[in-house]
Parts: structure tokens; sequence; C-alpha cells
């Protein structure tokens, strides 16, 4: 399971042998059964989850019960609220398994520690970061300025295998489209 980690890890620096030991020793490996939560609402975030295998998902619930699901996180992804983190605050997200899942879960205060054994891992969360903050950007300009429907084929282009792994009603509830809508689309297609 570590492999995995160390391996994306290594896209961005190199380390050593000792340093991967003394990565392993901060991470707290965990197995998620379908439908799992490792946040509700309401619960304060205190650590970070790399994805090894699997898929969760992160969303809120609006007053009316209707569920938004702002972000996946499928294998190699990192996935948390980071607000409720920096903020010490309450977190307005559920986190829950879409399928059994099995994360490495790194705490804040871990994070601190191994950022002070290894600083240059800070250089690999720096750019993970990035690629997210972007790849949100690229999401908000896509609610914008494209159609359910370009969403939903720009959505299938980029990650063709992950539309199988998610029901209907979550990638719907992702592009902000209704089940029945993105059912139409997907007949469509047939």
């Amino acid at each position: 399971m570590f492999a995995t980690l160390i391996k994306h890890i290594s896209k961005y620096v190199t380390l050593t042998p000792d340093e991967q030991e003394i990565l392993t020793t901060y991470f707290k490996y965990e197995e998620l059964s379908k439908k799992q939560y490792l946040l509700s609402e309401g619960e304060k975030c205190t650590a970070q989850y790399f994805v090894v295998q699997g898929c969760l998902r992160m969303y809120f619930i609006k007053e009316n019960g209707s569920e938004h699901i702002v972000q996946f996180g499928i294998d190699n992804w990192w996935l948390s609220d980071y607000m409720s983190i920096e903020m010490q605050s309450p977190s307005k997200f559920y986190i829950q398994a879409v399928e059994r899942t099995q994360v490495l879960k790194l705490s804040i205060t871990d994070q601190q520690r191994l950022l002070e054994r290894i600083p240059k891992l800070e250089h690999y969360f720096m750019r993970v970061m990035q690629k997210a903050f972007g790849a949100f950007q690229m999401r908000i300009c896509y609610l914008f300025d494209m159609s359910g429907e370009e969403q939903y084929n720009l959505f299938v282009d980029r990650f063709p295998g992950f539309v199988q792994r998610v029901p209907q009603y979550m990638l719907a509830s992702y592009l902000g489209v209704t089940p029945e809508f993105l059912s139409k689309i997907r007949g469509k297609k047939r």
C-alpha cells in the first residue's frame, strides 16, 4: 500500500530508502466499506486522505435535502476538507466511500512532524495542492461555461473508466444536473 504513495511522491521528489521508511511511520492505513464515512458535517477535519485504491466522494446537503458532490477522490488522489483544517472549524462536508476503499490517513499534526523530518516533501504537497486548485478552477469554469451535456462529455473523455464506477445519481450531482437529464444524455450516446 505504501508503494503506491511512494510512487506518487516520486513524480515530484526523490526519497531515499531511509526517507521512505520514515514516511511510512506517519501514515495510518484504513480500509473502508462501501458507504462508510471518513468525515461528517459538523465534525472538525483533522487529516488528509490519500486514496490507495477505491473511490471517495465529498459532498454537502442543502436545506432542502438535496446532495451536491463537490469532489471525487479515486486512486492516487488526495481528499480532505482543507477549510475545516485551516480554520479549525466544523466541516460543511461529508466524505464517504463510494466503494470499498483503501486510504492512507495523514493527520495534520503528523504532517507537520513529517515535514520537519523530510523538508523536501513540502515541494510534493505544494505541487499536489497546486494541481488540485487548478482542477477546481477549471471545474468552476466548466460549471459556468458549459452545458450539462458538454460537461458530461468532457468528464467521459477524461475519465472513461470512472463513469462506470459511480452510480448515475452521484455523477449527476457532481455535474449539477438531474439524474433524469443525465439518463437522456447517456441515451443519446447509445
